[in-house]
């Protein structure tokens, strides 16, 4: 399963932290940061909580970079 999600992150270097910590997280089979279309791409296999991780992605995305913004 792979969902986008538009978010608002200041810079590049900060995309890069949250893609990288989101990419960590288990459940999270990929993550793409795009600071360039203000998007991000989860990937996680078929079955999954979807809603679950994604507050598990939130609470991750806004401990490494506390200004970054993502609409659900």
């Amino acid at each position: 399963m792979k969902k986008k999600f538009a978010i608002e992150v200041d810079c590049a270097n900060c995309a890069q932290k949250v893609e990288d910590a989101v990419n960590k997280l288990p459940g999270v089979t990929a993550a793409t940061v795009s600071f360039m279309t203000q998007k991000m791409t989860v990937e996680a296999p078929d079955g999954t909580d979807f809603d679950a991780l994604m507050q598990d992605v939130v609470k991750t995305c806004k401990r490494v970079e506390p200004d970054f913004e993502i609409s659900l």
